[in-house]
Order: C-alpha cells, then structure tokens, then sequence
C-alpha cells in the first residue's frame, strides 16, 4: 500500500509544487539592481502615506463635513497610490510580456486555485489565533447562557426577534465606514503595494527570498509611524506612552508583514495574504493568556506549534 504523506510534507506540497511561485516568474535576464528595487519601495511607502495628507495640505480642499466622507477622501487617494504602484513596478519589471494576464500573474492576480489560497492560509493563520478563538467561543457560549437564561428560549417569536437583530446588525456593519476601512480598503490596497508590488522587484532585483521576507515589512511598518501623531495627538497621550503603543504597532506589522510576504512568495496567489489581513485585523493581538482560563493558554500553544509544523520545509 502506497504510504499517504503526512501533513507538513502535503501542505509543502501543495505550496511548492501546484502553485506557481514568485521566484519562478519568467523576466527578461538583468532585473533590476538592488539600489533601483530598495529606491522604488521606499518612494511607494512613502508615497502611500503622503498622498492622505494631499487633499487638504497640496489641493488645498476644505475639511470634510463628516468622518464619512473624510473616510471616503482616504479610500479615494490609497486607491491612486496603489494605482500608481502597480504601474511604477509595471514599468520597472523586465518582464518578456507586456500583455494583461502577465502583468496581473506578476501581481498574484490569478483565478486558479482560489480556494487552496483562501482556505489554507486563513487555516494556518486561524491556528496562530488558537487562544483567541478559543476565548471568543467562551464568551459567546456565556453570553448564549445568559440570555437562555433571562427568557432568552428557542421560541418563534424569541427566534423571530433575534434574527431581526441579526439583520438590522449586519445592515448597520454593512454602511460603516470604518468597517470598509479595517477589513476591505487597508487589507486591499495594503497588500497590492507592499505585497503585489513591492516583492517581485526585491526578488527581482536579486535578493534572496528569506532576505525579502524580512525586508519588505520594513517599508510596510514606516507606513504606519503616521499613527503617531494621531496617537499623540488625538488619544491625549504624551510623547513616552504614544511611542510605546506605536512601537508595539510596529512590531506587530513587522511580525504580520512578513508572514503575508512568506504567504505570497509561497503561493504567487494575492488572496493568500489578503484573507490573512483582513483575518488578522479582525482578531487584533493574539491572545497568549487569560485570567481563570487555563484553557486559552492551552490552545494558544498548542495552535502555534501546530501551525509551525504546517509550514514548508
């Protein structure tokens, strides 16, 4: 009987040998030098942040009347940004093709093997987040005992009354704009600039891949020192508390920015690190320990060492 490959070595499989790495992207002989590579992703990041501040401090525009449409003005200039990045590294890239379907495979843009590239990072990443998950189902299963507990029961009209709270909450998420913000505009227009974009030059321009894994969070992470003057500013924290909280932000998008480079490289697949943003956004910091819950602890260890035994050799 034919020995079934155990996990680790199905999942490298399935990373290394179906989908088609970023490494093995057919360019023109040459690239890009290193100084050209390093110089291009530091003006997107830079560019990335800068143009926010356009409207008001460049065009000159007046304030917006509501946080709504100063939301809306934001979406609009990272959608610029990320447009014009794609065409900068477009020009950059030697590429033997010009044509559409090049270009977008070049950006892990690509409409095969869409669900291994949803499911199985989002898997891996879930697994980071055991002691989370496990901590979220506690409280909802305490929050559901309480309520059954109250006249909460599983009668039509109790039934009726929760699923029209459930409507009416998905309606309120659906139009608020800092919900569009955290878990579709950031993760999109994030990932198509200091992923997409940002990595085949790097690779391109003769770095190893462990190199730009490491790397390309860099630029991610100066992209969000602009959090410091609205932490100092806004929160009413002084200088030594909001450079604390930044730097634990910066860590944080040096840690995540790397393990969505490793996903693209891995996968050559866009939806493998935009699943994981979004993912991670809406999970926040991990949760390692929780008071009189032995049990978080547990599944926080146990999901990193099974996640880890689930990466490529």
């Amino acid at each position: 009987m034919e020995e079934i490959p155990s996990s680790p070595k199905i999942i490298s499989m399935i990373y290394n040998s179906e989908w088609k790495s970023l490494s093995q992207l057919k360019m023109d002989g040459g690239g890009v030098s290193k100084a050209v590579a390093v110089v291009a992703c530091a003006a997107m990041a830079l560019f990335y942040v800068a143009i926010l501040y356009a409207p008001t401090l460049i065009l000159r525009l007046p304030p917006p009347p509501s946080f709504k449409n100063f939301m809306i003005r934001r979406f609009i200039c990272a959608a610029i940004s990320s447009v014009v990045s794609v065409v900068v590294s477009a020009l950059l890239l030697p590429m033997k093709s010009r044509e559409a379907s090049s270009l977008l495979g070049v950006y892990g843009i690509r409409m095969d093997h869409i669900w291994q590239a949803v499911i199985f990072p989002l898997t891996l990443t879930a697994l980071m987040y055991g002691g989370s998950l496990v901590l979220k189902s506690l409280l909802l299963m305490s929050a559901l005992r309480e309520h059954m507990n109250f006249g909460g029961g599983l009668s039509f009209n109790n039934i009726k009354n929760l699923s029209e709270e459930i409507v009416a909450c998905s309606r309120s998420i659906a139009s608020d704009v800092l919900v569009w913000r955290t878990y579709v505009v950031a993760p999109l227009t994030e990932e198509l600039v200091f992923r997409a974009c940002m990595l085949p030059l790097l690779l391109c321009g003769g770095f190893q891949k462990s190199t730009v894994i490491f790397l390309c969070p860099i630029f991610f992470s100066l992209a969000h020192l602009n959090h410091l003057k609205d932490v100092y500013s806004k929160q009413n924290y002084n200088l030594t508390k909001a450079v604390l909280a930044i730097g634990l932000q910066l860590g944080y998008t040096v840690v995540f920015g790397s393990y969505a480079s490793f996903l693209f490289i891995q996968t050559g697949h866009f939806l493998a690190p935009l699943v994981a943003h979004a993912f991670c956004n809406f999970m926040g910091l991990p949760v390692l320990v929780a008071r009189g819950k032995g049990i978080v602890s547990v599944a926080s260890v146990a999901g990193i060492v099974v996640s880890c035994g689930f990466f490529p050799q």
